[in-house]
């Protein structure tokens, strides 16, 4: 019996009335990532060891009755979170070796929970690109086309998930990157409000990163999401708020939700095919019981630059040393993006630091009216392999055609991609949907009630 494609909470069920061990499901799973890396290439680094022994301990504590909300589950965990006994490579080849002996705190509640982690997950290098390849790990592809990215930077985590490797992956966003594969890949992806998963170490962008979950049904995103959320001491910005009840919003119902609607948020130029996609929705929107006020809304101009001004200016700052002395191994598009970042002066800086506080003030009034943005995720569908952009869309630099994305965490809002359907070559398309700050909630009901009246998680790839 195989266990892929199997919901997180059905597997969950079967654990907890013994139908299956949880030492049984995840030698399934490291026998179904043993016959499917070589094709997508997922994982940077595999931890069968850990995640065997994680589940015969998930396997004692089911049978006491002390099993936790994911126990004996298998999860991957993006390489750009530490995790303990594993290497720490940020998808980067001076890192290969970075063997680190603590856990970053979402890590820790994952393993509290009982889940049992079966890899790190391929990222670009440091995060820095919308897609997945690196110097390190090579190209990630995706499970409905080998031929194409699976997206990023968590496209490990996307194209495992889509494989049916994991029902669920955890996945970190500073721009996109929990979004952007999730869209690609045909899943549900949620990044959390700012602080509400803590981040420790601080990540070199720290007003921007936010983690997630990554999934093929809204409510299994919303149980990892719930097992890794919460505050933390360690983390300045933590959200010190009690967490909501993720999957109880699930069975809350769409009824009341107000809804904005802007497929460009202003500036963006989406596909044809995918604005016809993403329009596409509204009907099902309208079965699901949302309802949009008359309106648009949107930002007022492309904060591209503002974003920049911290992500790469940051992580630049991080890595200038590292890029001095050994650029020959590291990606050069990184490479050349990080070494533009740190040109600019401290008056040029804090011009975009206030920029962007009036960007989250015009936000903040939006959704005093809303309660949902709703938009592409993307542009458009997957593209080829060994391209950091889409044909077209790449002028600026390798995220600028990220467009819808990266507004949402300058401002810390938490969104979500969600699957809108498939390109007459089969592709997925994502449609995005923002909520306010500290409305999660509002994602999540929206989301499953979509997902109620739009089913996609029995749709599968070529690969399944």
């Amino acid at each position: 019996m195989s266990f892929a494609y199997m919901t997180a909470l059905e597997l969950k069920g079967l654990l907890a009335e013994r139908s299956i061990s949880p030492v049984e499901l995840v030698e399934d799973t490291l026998s179904r990532q043993d016959a499917l890396e070589p094709q997508i290439n997922a994982f940077v680094n595999r931890t069968p060891e850990q995640a065997l022994a994680a589940a015969r301990e998930a396997e004692r504590a089911i049978a006491a009755g002390e099993g936790g909300a994911i126990a004996g589950l298998p999860v991957s965990v993006k390489d750009l979170v530490p995790v303990a006994g594993v290497p720490w490579t940020f998808g980067s080849r001076p890192f290969a070796d970075n063997v680190v002996d603590f856990d970053a705190p979402s890590v820790e509640r994952i393993r509290q929970a009982g889940g049992c982690i079966i890899g790190k997950s391929t990222t670009s290098e440091f995060g820095c690109k919308a897609v997945c390849d690196s110097p390190l790990s090579g190209i990630t592809r995706n499970p409905w086309d080998l031929t194409k990215t699976s997206g990023g930077s968590s496209g490990g985590a996307g194209a495992s998930v889509a494989a049916g490797l994991t029902p669920f992956a955890l996945g970190t966003d500073g721009g996109g990157s929990v979004r952007i594969p999730s869209a690609l890949c045909g899943l549900f992806g949620i990044k959390a409000q700012f602080g509400r998963v803590p981040i420790f170490p601080v990540s070199a962008a720290p007003t921007l990163a936010h983690v997630g979950s990554i999934a093929r049904t809204v409510r299994d995103a919303a149980l990892l999401l719930g097992v890794m959320a919460g505050h933390d001491r360690r983390d300045a910005f933590g959200v010190a708020e009690p967490t909501p009840d993720f999957l109880a919003a699930c069975d809350a119902g769409a009824e009341g939700l107000r809804i904005a609607w802007s497929p460009t948020l202003g500036y963006a130029q989406p596909e044809p095919e995918v604005a016809a996609l993403v329009r596409g929705c509204r009907q099902a929107l309208r079965g699901a019981g949302l309802h949009r006020r008359a309106g648009r809304g949107r930002p007022r101009h492309d904060p591209v630059e503002l974003w920049m001004a911290e992500f790469y200016g940051g992580i630049g700052t991080k890595l200038k040393d590292l890029m001095a002395e050994r650029p020959d191994e590291l990606d050069p598009a990184v490479v050349a993006t990080l070494s533009a970042g740190l040109d600019r002066s401290m008056v040029e800086f804090f011009t975009q630091v206030f920029a962007r506080y009036e960007f989250r003030e015009q936000m903040r009034q939006l959704f005093e009216r809303y309660d949902l943005l709703l938009s592409p995720t993307l542009p458009c569908a997957a593209f080829d392999v060994g391209h950091d952009t889409p044909p077209g869309l790449g002028a600026r630099n390798i995220v600028s055609w990220v467009y819808y994305t990266y507004p949402f965490n300058l401002t810390g809002q938490p969104a979500a991609s969600i699957p809108a359907g498939f390109t007459a070559s089969g592709l997925p398309v994502g449609l995005q949907m923002v909520a306010g700050i500290n409305r999660e909630v509002d994602i999540l009901r929206a989301a499953a009630a979509f997902e109620e009246a739009a089913p996609w998680a029995d749709r599968r790839p070529p690969l399944a």
